[in-house]
């Protein structure tokens, strides 16, 4: 495993894990070695020296006319059982003829410089011969003898004239080579709107036409502008999930069948495929009178149908009434999904403070000159009064009397303003 170390990033696109690398043995069973070049290009040659390869060498392989140079990216018995998948593509095998040397490196490097500048003329040249064909990428042989250059057309193009002007231009031998959008969209890259990289440009190599079938059966909506990607194609992703929902679509009835009850004619109005629960209205136009059953209650009212009954209601009949579809999730969050919670105010209670009684009315307050009454003392046993004598006056009145005699008498206010004018007068005369 640690030779996939030395891989660059690019080299993850076209990974291919060597389960046969712990075999003793496997890699000197077969000489066959592939070998990637740019573009996802993939060549498979035979190591008929006896080289000592490991997996990330730098080789120079045989090429016509002249070398090309690549990467080493999987040895062995693997190798060889890839080669015979790819075989149709390639009559002979060619041979791999050393490790690349410092000087095959530079002038491999020299010649991918130049890339990009051919790229932009070659272009030009097309649009002035007026042919409708858009020119993606150049990719140099090893040894700079040879440019194949990667185009795309709707239609088909003569590009005779173009090969003639183009080898007079770059002085080198050229090879035309057509490929797709997709293609094109795998090398530029880029995120999708599930915000990870294209998978055409991360892992895919091979490209399966996408039919809108897969979004039918997938129940999605048959926009445009969402079902296409950046290459302006139905996206590559709409076949991954369609194997799942064929299978689980034979598991439900099919969507044109009406159900007969006693009450109405029900039809289809949505499918929750995965969950198996469908959904049957009485409007074929409009959802109104909208009803949930499982599938196994959909059958069994289709069988019923058929043998001429029809039941009373089309969700089935229970001891506590009609029984709703369960579905094998649960709510674990325990209602707090819902929106609602927002807009329930809670009354928070406060600790060690009495509750005040509603209907309770204010009592009248007591006058403050009023006093407590004091508790009553016991009762002692009375004792007889002595009879009182007309005509004598009773000795607790006599005795306030002699208080009020001895009380001096206050003078009128008159009096007293007099009594003040003549001590001020006697005081300013001494």
């Amino acid at each position: 495993m640690d030779d996939y170390k030395k891989l660059p990033d690019s080299r993850s696109k076209l990974h291919s894990f060597d389960w046969l690398a712990d075999v003793p043995g496997g890699k000197a069973a077969s000489d066959v070695v592939e070998v990637q070049f740019k573009n996802a290009r993939k060549g498979y040659y035979r190591n008929t020296t006896g080289l000592d390869l490991a997996v990330g060498d730098l080789v120079a392989v045989e090429a016509q006319p002249g070398h090309d140079i690549g990467r080493v990216t999987l040895l062995g018995l693997l190798a060889e059982k890839r080669m015979r998948v790819a075989a149709s593509r390639r009559d002979e095998v060619r041979r791999v003829f050393r490790k690349a040397k410092p000087a095959d490196i530079e002038k491999f490097e020299e010649a991918k410089a130049r890339e990009n500048d051919t790229m932009i003329r070659a272009r030009k040249i097309a649009a002035s011969l007026n042919l409708d064909m858009k020119i993606g990428d150049v990719e140099y042989q090893g040894d700079g003898n040879k440019a194949i250059f990667y185009y795309i057309a709707d239609e088909r193009v003569d590009f005779r004239q173009l090969i003639r002007v183009l080898a007079d231009t770059f002085k080198v031998r050229i090879e035309m080579k057509q490929i797709g959008v997709r293609q094109e969209a795998g090398r530029i890259g880029g995120l999708g709107p599930c915000g990870r990289p294209l998978c055409c440009s991360a892992w895919m190599t091979n490209f399966v036409s996408v039919a809108t079938g897969a979004a039918r059966y997938q129940d999605l909506s048959l926009n445009p502008q969402k079902l296409a990607g950046q290459c302006a194609k139905l996206k590559c992703c709409l076949n991954f999930e369609v194997d799942a929902y064929v299978e689980a679509s034979k598991r439900v009835p099919p969507k044109d069948v009406r159900l007969e009850t006693a009450d109405s004619t029900w039809f289809h109005f949505k499918t929750d495929l995965f969950k198996r629960l469908i959904t049957y209205s009485t409007d074929k136009n409009l959802a109104a009178n909208l009803t949930t059953i499982t599938a196994d209650r959909a059958f069994e009212v289709i069988k019923l149908n058929k043998a001429g009954e029809k039941p009373l209601t089309l969700a089935p009949e229970s001891e506590n009434g009609a029984e709703k579809p369960r579905s094998e999730f649960g709510d674990i969050l325990g209602g707090e999904d819902d929106l609602g919670r927002f807009d329930k105010k809670k009354k928070r209670k406060r600790k060690n403070k009495p509750e005040k009684p509603k209907a309770e009315k204010r009592k009248p307050e007591k006058p403050k000159a009023e006093k407590q009454e004091a508790p009553k003392a016991e009762k002692r046993p009375e004792t007889p009064k002595p009879e009182k004598q007309a005509g004598t006056p009773q000795p607790d009145k006599q005795q306030a009397e002699k208080r009020r005699d001895k009380r001096p008498q206050r003078k009128p206010r008159a009096a007293r303003k007099e009594s003040g004018e003549q001590n001020d007068k006697s005081s300013n005369d001494a």
